[in-house]
C-alpha cells in the first residue's frame, strides 16, 4: 500500500494513508493565507535572531527565501501538503536546506493558524471598513440631492406618512453607519498577538513575544495560550458584522426592487444596470438587486458554520477549528462585491418624481398632519385620530383622494376642522412640517446627513490605522 508522506515533516513508516491526507488536508483553503503565513514567518524569524535562537547565518538565509516566496505565486509550493505553513517550510527546505528546520523553534500550527487568521481577518476588517466609508459618503451626498423628493413611506408595506427620499437614504445610511461600528469592534477584538503560545502552554525558550507584536502591528499580546489556540471568538465578531452589513444590503435592495416596479414606480434603472428576459423584450429586470438580496444568505449561512463548528468543543486546539478556513476565507471577497455593486448601481437609479407626487396627492398620508393639527387646537390626540378617521371614510366613500376635501365638507364630518387645520391637506408640504429631532423635516434630515459624513470620516480614518500586510511586509523586508 502507498503511504503518503510531507517533505516537511518527513513522515517516516506508518506515515499517513493518502485518503486521511487527502481528507484532513486544509491546503486548498488556506493557501489563501500565503502572504499571512510569510509575514508571521518573518516576523518570528526577526524574533528568534534577536534572542539568539537563531544563528545568523541561519537567519539570512531564511530571510532571503521568505521574502523571495513573497512576489511569487502560492503555486510554486509543494501541493501535497497538509496546509499552508507545512507548504510554506517544505519549499524553504528545498531552497535553503537545514535552516529551514529551526524556523519552527518555539512556534506550534496552532498558534501559527491563529497568526494567520488574526492576520487575515484583520485586513479583511481595514478594507471592508474603507469602501463602507465611501459608501456611507455616498449616501449622504445624494441625500444631499434628494431633499425635495418626497413619497410616501411605508409601515406594514402599507402607505404612512409623507417622507422625503433624502429621509429614506439617510435611514440606509444609519444602518450602515452601525455596521461600521461593528467593523470597528471586530477589529478591536482582533487586535492582539496569538503567536508564542506555542501548542497550548507556551515554551520554555526565551522568546519575546513583544518584538513579534510590535513588528506585525498588533497592540497586545493574547493572555493565555490555553484560551488563545481555541479562540475563534474574533472570527465570528467578523462573520457576524459581515452578515449584518449584507442583511441591510439585503433591505435596501428589496426597497429598491419594490420601488421599481410598475406597482410602485417610484424608481428607474439605467439600462447599464438592469437585465432583460430571454423570453420577454420588454422586460427590464433588477437583477443586481435581487443578487444582493441573495447573497446575503451565504454570509449568514458562514456565521452560522462559524457559530456551530465552535459549539461544544472542549478548550484548547482541535481539528475542528480547521473548518473555519471555507466560511472566513468566502466572507471578505463577498462583502467587498456587494458593497462594490451597491456603490456602483445605487447612482443609477433615479427617482420619478412626478410617480412620488402622484402617490401622495392620490392618498391618505397627510392624516398624520391633520390629526396633529387638531392636537394643536387644544383636542386630545384620541379625539383629533377619531375625527380624522372619520374624514378619511368620507373622502374614501366619496372617492376623493384627502387633499381634494373641501372645508364645508370636513366641517360637515366634525365641527373642530377649519381653514388653517385644513392647510395640512397638502401632502407636499408634510415633510416640512417635521420638526422633532429624528424625523424627516429639513433640519432634522441636515443633522442626520451630518451625522453620516461624520460616521465616514470615523470609518476611513480607522481603516487607515490599520497595518497592512503590504506595508508589513515591506518593514519586514529590510531586516532578518
Amino acid at each position: 500500500m502507498t503511504i503518503a508522506r510531507t517533505a516537511a515533516t518527513a513522515a517516516g513508516s506508518g506515515g499517513l494513508h493518502p485518503d486521511v491526507l487527502a481528507f484532513s488536508t486544509s491546503f486548498h483553503l488556506d493557501r489563501a493565507l500565503f502572504k499571512e503565513d510569510l509575514l508571521g514567518s518573518l516576523a518570528h524569524l526577526s524574533m528568534l535572531t534577536k534572542v539568539g535562537l537563531m544563528p545568523a547565518a541561519d537567519a539570512k538565509a531564511l530571510h532571503q527565501g521568505l521574502v523571495g516566496l513573497w512576489s511569487e505565486d502560492v503555486d510554486t509550493l509543494p501541493q501535497d501538503e497538509e496546509d499552508i505553513h507545512m507548504a510554506v517550510e517544505a519549499e524553504l527546505a528545498k531552497r535553503v536546506g537545514e535552516p529551514a528546520g529551526r524556523l519552527h523553534t518555539a512556534r506550534s500550527r496552532n498558534d501559527q493558524v491563529a497568526l494567520d487568521v488574526h492576520l487575515h481577518v484583520r485586513e479583511q476588517c481595514a478594507n471592508i471598513l474603507d469602501a463602507l466609508a465611501s459608501f456611507i459618503d455616498e449616501l449622504a451626498t445624494r441625500a444631499e440631492a434628494e431633499r425635495e423628493t418626497f413619497f410616501p413611506s411605508y409601515t406594514h408595506r402599507q402607505r404612512a406618512i409623507p417622507i422625503s427620499a433624502a429621509y429614506w437614504l439617510a435611514a440606509y445610511g444609519m444602518m450602515f453607519a452601525r455596521d461600521a461600528e461593528l467593523f470597528t469592534f471586530a477589529l478591536n477584538q482582533v487586535d492582539q498577538l496569538p503567536l508564542g503560545v506555542g501548542a497550548i502552554a507556551g515554551s520554555s525558550l526565551p522568546i519575546d513575544r513583544e518584538h513579534v507584536r510590535a513588528r506585525l502591528g498588533f497592540s497586545r499580546i493574547t493572555q493565555n495560550g490555553l484560551d488563545t489556540v481555541g479562540n475563534r471568538d474574533f472570527a465570528m465578531d467578523y462573520t457576524y458584522a459581515v452578515t449584518r452589513l449584507m442583511l441591510h444590503g439585503s433591505r435596501l435592495a428589496a426597497d429598491v426592487i419594490d420601488f421599481a416596479t410598475a406597482e410602485f414606480g417610484f424608481l428607474t434603472l439605467d439600462g447599464s444596470i438592469a437585465c432583460g428576459s430571454s423570453m420577454m423584450p420588454q422586460k427590464k429586470n433588477p437583477d443586481v438587486f435581487e443578487l444582493i438580496r441573495g447573497k446575503s444568505t451565504r454570509a449568514l449561512g458562514n456565521h452560522v458554520s462559524m457559530l456551530t463548528m465552535v459549539k461544544g468543543l472542549p478548550g484548547g486546539y482541535l481539528r475542528d477549528l480547521q473548518e473555519d478556513r471555507a466560511p472566513l476565507l468566502e466572507t471578505g471577497p463577498l462583502a467587498r462585491s456587494v458593497l462594490a455593486m451597491l456603490r456602483l448601481s445605487l447612482p443609477k437609479v433615479t427617482f420619478d418624481v412626478e410617480a412620488c407626487r402622484e402617490a401622495l396627492l392620490g392618498d391618505y398620508t397627510q392624516a398624520t398632519d391633520l390629526a396633529e393639527a387638531l392636537v394643536k387646537k387644544g383636542l386630545a390626540f384620541r379625539k383629533a385620530y377619531q375625527a380624522v378617521g372619520a374624514l378619511v371614510t368620507f373622502a374614501k366613500n366619496q372617492g376623493l383622494p384627502l387633499a381634494q376635501v373641501t372645508l364645508e365638507q370636513a366641517q360637515q364630518v366634525n365641527a373642530a376642522f377649519d381653514a388653517k387645520v385644513l392647510e395640512c391637506l397638502d401632502p407636499l408640504t408634510s415633510v416640512a412640517r417635521k420638526v422633532s429631532a429624528g424625523s424627516t423635516g429639513p433640519q432634522a434630515v441636515a443633522v442626520q446627513i451630518a451625522a453620516l459624513r461624520e460616521a465616514a470620516r470615523t470609518a476611513r480614518a480607522t481603516a487607515a490605522s490599520v497595518p497592512r500586510l503590504a506595508t508589513l511586509f515591506q518593514a519586514l523586508k529590510e531586516t532578518p
